[in-house]
C-alpha cells in the first residue's frame, strides 16, 4: 500500500483527491497495489466527506514513515521550497505542479532526491494535462533537441484568440477571460509573460541540462499588441502568438531564451493552436518537430499529470537518474541584445510626405504591408536578419526624424 500526503487544498490539490477517489480501481490496477491519501496540510478548514485527513501541522507528514510520497500544490517558493526539501531529506519522493518552484530551485531538489534516493517529479509544472516533461526526458532521448518553442499560457492565447477571430480589443477580451475564469484579478503572470517564462526555464533546464533561471530570460508580455497588429499580420499570412523559446547556439556554446509576442506563419502548427489550449513544440535532430497539444491548466488536467507522477514513482524502485539539471552558477543565457531576428514594425508620423525614403536610408531593404482603412501616415513593414541592439539604434534614428515606432513584434519560424 503506498500512502501519499497532498500539500495544499485549492484547485489542484482538490482535483488530487477527486481523481484518486474517482479512479481508485483503475489506478490501483496500474500501480498493483492501493495508493491512498493519508493527510492533507491546509490551513483552512473545509467542509468534505475526507475532513478526517486534514492536518495544519507539517511535522504530522513529516515524520510519518508511512508516508512516502508528499504531492506539493501549494505555488510560490516559500513555504513550498522548504516543504518539499524536508520532505526530500526524509526520504519521500516529491511530485509538484509548482512551475515557480521547479523554474527557481529544479537543480537543487533534483540534486537532493538523488542524494536520498528518492524522486522529484513536476509533470504538470508546464504543460497541465499535457504530457511534456516525461516524453522530453525518455521518448526524446536519442535526439539532440535543436529548439523548444510553445504557446505556454492559455490565458494569453485565449485573448489573442479573442483579438484575431472576433476582432475584440486586448482590454475587452482580457475582462472576458477574468470573466470566464481564465484570468486571475490580478493577470499580470499572464499577460506579462511570466508564467509562460517560468514555463520555458523548466524545459530549457530540462532539454540542455543546466538552470536557467526566469531573471535571465527576456520577457515581453501581450498588453502592447494592439488590432492593428494583429490585421497586418494577417496581411502576411502569420498570426500573432505569444512565444516562449529556447535554441542552443552551437558556434557560441549559450542559448537563445525569450518569451515575446511573436507573428507566426499560419502554416505552421503552432499558429491553429487557440484558445485555451497550449502547444510545445520540440525540434530534435533524429525526429524533426514533433508538437504536444491539450488544455495547459485547469483543475482535472492538471491534477491529472499529478497523479500521473504518483503513479510512476509507486511503481518504480529505484531513483531516475536521468531526470537531472545542474545549476553550475553561470549564465549560459546570451544577452538578447546581441540576437538577429526579422520583425514586423509599424510606425506613424505627421512631419514628412517621404517616410518610404527616410525608412530605406535607416534600415535598408524592408516589405511594406497594408490593411482595411489604414491612415495615411502609419505604415508597416517586415525587416530580414536584424540584431536587436542595431534595431534599438536605429530606431533612434528614426524618432529623431520624427517617425515613431509604435509597434515592434519579432518574426519566428515555428
Amino acid at each position: 500500500m503506498i500512502k501519499i500526503a497532498v500539500l495544499g487544498h485549492g484547485v489542484v490539490g482538490s482535483g488530487v483527491v477527486e481523481i484518486i477517489e474517482k479512479n481508485k480501481q483503475h489506478i490501483e490496477k496500474n500501480v498493483g497495489e492501493k495508493i491512498i491519501i493519508k493527510r492533507i496540510l491546509d490551513l483552512r478548514d473545509f467542509d468534505v466527506p475526507y475532513a478526517n485527513l486534514f492536518t495544519k501541522d507539517y511535522d504530522d507528514i513529516l515524520n510519518d514513515d508511512e508516508i512516502s510520497i508528499v504531492v506539493e500544490v501549494m505555488g510560490g517558493v516559500h513555504p513550498a521550497y522548504d516543504f518539499a526539501k524536508a520532505a526530500l531529506e526524509h526520504q519521500k519522493s516529491v511530485v509538484t505542479s509548482n512551475k515557480e518552484l521547479v523554474a527557481t530551485k529544479g537543480a537543487q531538489l533534483l540534486q537532493l532526491a538523488k542524494e536520498n534516493h528518492v524522486n522529484f517529479y513536476f509533470e504538470a509544472s508546464v504543460g497541465g494535462g499535457i504530457p511534456i516533461i516525461r516524453p522530453m526526458n525518455n521518448c526524446l532521448a536519442a535526439n539532440r533537441i535543436k529548439e523548444v518553442a510553445g504557446i505556454l499560457n492559455g490565458t494569453t492565447n485565449f485573448i489573442l484568440t479573442k483579438m484575431i477571430h472576433e476582432q475584440m480589443p486586448f482590454d475587452e477580451a482580457l475582462k472576458m477571460a477574468q470573466h470566464l475564469g481564465y484570468a486571475e484579478r490580478d493577470p499580470s503572470a499572464d499577460i506579462d509573460g511570466h508564467d509562460s517564462c517560468r514555463k520555458i526555464c523548466i524545459l530549457a533546464s530540462l532539454a540542455y541540462g543546466v538552470q536557467v533561471n526566469p531573471e535571465q530570460v527576456y520577457t515581453e508580455g501581450i498588453s502592447k499588441v494592439t488590432l492593428e497588429d494583429v490585421e497586418y499580420a494577417n496581411a502576411c499570412d502569420c498570426v500573432i502568438k505569444l512565444i516562449g523559446y529556447v535554441k542552443w547556439l552551437e558556434e557560441d556554446n549559450t542559448l537563445s531564451c525569450m518569451v515575446c509576442p511573436a507573428l507566426i506563419s499560419k502554416q505552421s502548427q503552432l499558429a491553429g493552436i487557440e484558445d485555451v489550449f497550449n502547444g510545445i513544440l520540440v525540434r530534435g535532430d533524429m525526429t524533426d518537430d514533433v508538437v504536444f497539444y491539450g488544455k495547459g491548466a485547469g483543475k482535472l488536467p492538471t491534477a491529472s499529470a499529478v497523479v500521473a507522477d504518483v503513479i510512476d514513482i509507486a511503481k518504480r524502485d529505484k531513483t531516475n537518474h536521468s531526470l537531472t539539471w545542474v545549476d553550475d552558477k553561470i549564465n549560459h543565457v546570451m544577452d538578447y541584445r546581441k540576437l538577429n531576428a526579422d520583425y514586423y514594425v509599424r510606425v506613424c508620423t505627421d512631419a514628412i510626405s517621404d517616410i518610404k525614403e527616410q525608412i530605406s536610408q535607416v534600415f535598408g531593404e524592408v516589405t511594406y504591408l497594408t490593411r482595411n482603412h489604414q491612415p495615411e501616415n502609419e505604415y508597416a513593414f517586415l525587416i530580414k536578419n536584424i540584431c536587436e541592439q542595431d534595431f534599438t539604434d536605429k530606431a533612434q534614428k528614426l524618432s529623431a526624424q520624427h517617425i515613431e515606432i509604435t509597434s515592434k513584434i519579432r518574426v519566428l519560424n515555428y
